[in-house]
């Protein structure tokens, strides 16, 4: 994995991964971003025709202006308590969205750290899990080059600190 500070939004890569609800609508944050530089109309459109993403699970649709080809949105709870599975759903989140490009045949991602912040799994946390997923992905399903897209750069400092496997642009 390789971290990259930047927008997601202008990844050149095969597929990109949105943070997306389970209803597929735009909601703050990387997802209003996404739909916001895609052309918008002919995105939710085809959101609407997928309908619905289930927690955890992962739904494709084309880019629609986006340097990316695909956009691989992956549904994610929308909250964190630090109980019960929450870990394992967020863990998911990444998982199923890597394994649908890699389905796909896609050879490059870009992902978001996502469902981090106020109301999500605290962003030291989600670093640790995103980096734990992304290792063990990697030595299962080779040939595939993912990046860790962060947009801020104090979330760029702490990740390279944070983070004991991945690349960074230094």
């Amino acid at each position: 994995m390789k971290l990259i500070l930047g927008d997601i939004t202008e990844m050149d890569t095969d597929a990109i991964i949105n943070a997306a609800a389970t209803d597929l609508r735009p909601t703050e944050g990387i997802c209003q971003a996404i739909f916001r530089a895609a052309d918008t109309e002919k995105l939710m459109a085809a959101c609407r025709r997928i309908g619905h993403c289930r927690i955890g699970q992962a739904v494709v649709t084309p880019a629609f202006g986006l340097k990316a080809k695909v956009i691989i949105h992956v549904a994610g709870p929308g909250w964190y308590s630090g109980h019960n599975n929450d870990r394992e759903i967020f863990q998911d989140c990444y998982h199923n969205a890597l394994y649908k490009a890699y389905a796909m045949g896609c050879r490059t991602v870009a992902l978001p750290l996502m469902f981090s912040g106020s109301m999500h799994i605290p962003r030291t946390e989600a670093l640790e899990l995103v980096e734990e997923v992304v290792t063990r992905f990697e030595k299962n399903y080779r040939n595939m080059d993912i990046y860790l897209v962060v947009f801020r750069k104090s979330i760029y400092e702490t990740a390279r600190k944070v983070l004991k496997n991945a690349e960074s642009e230094d």
